[in-house]
């Protein structure tokens, strides 16, 4: 045999190991030696910025191998935590229902997906409809408009519409979370006030008759079992819709010591009696109370006159007037009472369809100023109008936007405006049963955030950046970090598996 060189062996070695690494390259890929080079999508990212530039883009980012040297890091702290969250979405009214039923169901179907889906789209998790009327459905109507709880029926505006889209919406999450509100309760149960107790046959204003409370805390407890029978389960109501709002095109005034007296000797007992599970917050209205200094405080008022705490679990906020920094007054006195937010509407007086303008104040204001005030969730006004803001009715909001609109000439070519993508960019990546937790480190003006533990073991970061700059931040959750370049006047989620 010929003798073979030690140079020879050197270079059949060498082209061995070549058409080797050419093989494996189809199979698997080649990763340098060298820190930070991606191996697989560790962190799952969404952005949107304010131009549309990025629409709700799906990313992604990779934990670091190097030690974190950076001083503009976000270190979460997750021992500090604050409230348990339920879920993020909007209204869906009779308008919505309407609109969504116009679309061809294939089209339909798709929107529901990415919006609801947990697993192909935002994951949208909580939704509030109407207990009867609201102003954006397309009559006037109760649920008992004929003297008698006898009479209590489930009308066309629910068996037609607003039913058939939930059932579609809880066979694409079946964990969704459903709030009722009345805008008035039967005329028939109204007076004109409370001294004179006059018949009140209207729809707008007049207050409850204390001599119907019993008939009403029935209605309630009927209207939750008629939804039930249609297999859709109630999570929550409040007792009135803008309880001190006289105007509406529907409305009903309830001061808290009325509203005391209802749930504590009435709604409260009727739940119990029947077995129902539903949770009621108080209050549901603007931040100062409509400028009316003897209902300041109004839960508070209620909470500190004695309560049921089995049945009422907190109280519910607007932000059409007022500050949000109530939030913080009325949790600072009543820490074990939950707060959730549960209305707000973009529309032609702050210039709702400019998402340059609305994604950063409506993130700052609502969504984030939502949950780091301590709601457990955040519900906007109607999912879905037409390009001609409604369908709508007299008397009620003419100048309304929808979270989405659609083209009203085709039912087909939809409109994502702000709404839209700050529940998206919360339920995308912050899960029914997460907890909100701490953080420390990077500061800086135009930048704000909330962090999150998920219940299947996963941290949700959800952060704005209003400055005009980009900004390269790290992410620290104590085990491992990654840093991502957020882009200026944007919206950034971020969610990843912790490492146990």
């Amino acid at each position: 045999m010929k003798t073979i060189s030690k140079l020879n062996v050197a270079i059949l070695l060498l082209l061995c190991c070549s058409f080797t690494a050419c093989g494996n390259r189809h199979k698997e890929k080649i990763v340098p030696d060298v820190p930070d080079i991606p191996t697989a999508s560790d962190v799952s990212v969404f952005v949107t910025t304010a131009s549309r530039s990025q629409d709700f883009k799906k990313q992604s980012a990779t934990f670091s191998k190097k030690s974190n040297m950076s001083p503009s890091t976000i270190k979460l702290d997750p021992a500090t935590r604050y409230q348990s969250i339920d879920g993020f979405g909007s209204a869906i009214t009779g308008s919505t229902c309407y609109n969504l039923l116009k679309m061809k169901a294939e089209e339909r179907s798709k929107f529901l997906k990415e919006t609801f889906s947990t697993t192909e789209g935002m994951g949208q998790s909580y939704v509030r409809i109407s207990i009867g009327c609201s102003d954006f459905s397309l009559s006037e109507y109760t649920c008992c408009d004929k003297p008698g709880l006898e009479n209590f029926g489930l009308t066309s505006e629910e068996t037609e519409y607003v039913i058939p889209i939930l059932k579609e919406i809880l066979a694409i999450n079946p964990d969704l979370k459903i709030m009722g509100s009345p805008w008035t309760c039967p005329r028939w149960m109204k007076v004109n006030n409370l001294t004179e107790r006059k018949a009140f046959n209207s729809w707008t204003s007049g207050q409850l008759n204390p001599a119907h409370y019993a008939d009403y805390a029935d209605y309630f407890v009927k209207w939750i079992q008629a939804f039930g029978q249609q297999g859709i389960k109630i999570f929550s109501v409040t007792p009135q819709n803008e309880p001190l709002n006289r105007r509406n095109s529907a409305s009903l005034f309830m001061g808290w010591e009325e509203q005391l007296n209802f749930v504590k000797n009435h709604l409260s007992p009727k739940f119990k009696a029947a077995s129902l599970t539903t949770k009621v917050y108080l209050f549901d209205h603007n931040f100062n109370y409509d400028n009316m200094p003897e209902q300041n405080d109004y839960p508070a008022k209620i909470y500190d006159a004695g309560i049921d705490n089995e049945v009422v679990a907190g109280a519910a906020y607007h932000n059409y007037g007022g500050s949000k920094s109530e939030l913080l007054d009325i949790q600072a006195r009543y820490p074990q009472k939950e707060l959730i937010f549960t209305e707000t509407s973009i529309g032609t007086w702050n210039d709702g369809r400019n998402l340059s303008v609305r994604l950063i104040d409506d993130m700052r204001e609502v969504a984030l100023g939502s949950v780091n005030n301590w709601c457990k969730g955040v519900i906007v006004w109607n999912l879905m109008l037409d390009s001609e803001r409604g369908p709508n009715r007299k008397g009620g909001c003419q100048t309304c936007y929808g979270a989405v609109d659609i083209d009203r000439s085709n039912y087909s070519t939809i409109t994502r405006n702000s709404h839209y993508y700050i529940i998206g960019h919360l339920s995308a990546v912050v899960k029914p049963g997460a907890v909100r937790i701490g953080t420390s480190g990077f500061s800086q003006a135009g930048f704000e955030w909330a962090a999150f533990e998920n219940s299947d073991g996963s941290y949700a970061v959800v952060l704005l950046n209003s400055s005009t700059a980009a900004k390269t931040l790290t992410f620290d959750d104590g085990k491992r970090h990654f840093s991502f370049d957020v882009p200026a006047t944007s919206v950034a989620s971020f969610r990843w598996k912790k490492q146990l």
